[in-house]
């Protein structure tokens, strides 16, 4: 039986299996992301087509809600974001995106040069800021961890102190990788963001964002990610927050999906996500009907 390749990247996007040389990733790159059908709007071009965007999506998604009779979404414009593994594929697209929406965004690395280099990289703006981890973590608001599985643990523990007290959003999907594709990988405590809340019991623990492709998050021909977000977590406001981040990527939308004891379904949902993508050359996400 063949080895199996533990993925060596931040969390996997669906079509991404870190920065190894996956066959799922060069399927994936042998088309470029669906532009939408004929009848669709042709998006903005551009970080200022991309922030108008946001600006219009964010009304429709509040318009929707109140027609709906739903309770408003909190105010997360002026949320600091900070990103631990901003330098992968995923945390550069997620800190592209909420910078465009107009939040700061401290991407965190291991290496401060790698940090600083990645967010002047972005292009989007004075309020992508480059960092090493523990700044970051301490200087945010919110946290979203998307450093690699394998140093996973040990960096979340590391940061304990700094992380203290804030959101935390976990989006890391701990997958292998042999002859036959992508598969779900056991965790101890259940799942990746398990293990975030029991290495961090002083934090707001929620998980997000293990499905949105990041081949289409640093598009810059691509105004809108049509996609749900699966909101998991026990703080009910942790929660209300991390789906109004979602919101603030036009096109996307946050969906709660239970309590984090689920996390583990849809962290491995992302393996059916890279098979799908392989097969037909595509960056697939999720949509959930009738909500």
């Amino acid at each position: 039986m063949a080895k199996p390749q533990r993925d060596s990247d931040s969390r996997l996007s669906a079509e991404e299996p870190g920065g190894s040389a996956g066959e799922a990733a060069a399927a994936a790159a042998e088309r470029p992301p669906r532009r939408g059908s004929a009848g669709e709007r042709r998006p903005q071009r551009g970080a200022a087509g991309e922030a108008a965007a946001a600006r219009g999506a964010a009304g429709e998604a509040a318009a929707a809600r109140e027609a709906a009779g739903e309770a408003a979404q909190p105010d997360v414009a002026d949320l600091v974001i900070g990103i631990l593994g901003g330098t992968g594929p995923e945390g550069r697209g997620l800190a592209r995106r909420f910078a465009i929406a107009g939040n700061t965004v401290l991407i965190g690395s291991r290496s401060e040069d790698r940090a600083i280099a990645a967010a002047a990289d972005l292009d989007a703006g004075p309020d992508v800021r480059g960092l090493p981890n523990d700044a970051a973590a301490r200087e945010a608001d919110v946290v979203i961890v998307a450093v690699p599985w394998e140093g996973h643990a040990a960096l979340v523990a590391s940061l304990a102190a700094e992380l203290a007290g804030k959101i935390i959003i976990d989006c890391v999907n701990p997958l292998g990788f042999d002859k036959q594709g992508a598969f779900a990988l056991r965790v101890e405590e259940g799942s990746a963001a398990e293990q975030t809340a029991a290495l961090l019991p002083g934090s707001r623990v929620v998980g997000a964002f293990h499905h949105v492709s990041s081949v289409l998050l640093l598009d810059p021909e691509i105004a809108e990610v049509p996609m749900d977000v699966l909101v998991l977590g026990d703080d009910r406001a942790a929660t209300d927050v991390v789906q109004a981040l979602a919101a603030r990527i036009p096109g996307t939308r946050g969906v709660y999906a239970g309590r984090l004891r689920n996390c583990s379904q849809v962290e491995a949902l992302t393996a059916n996500l890279v098979a799908i993508n392989r097969r037909y050359k595509a960056h697939a996400g999720l949509r959930i009907t009738d909500v």
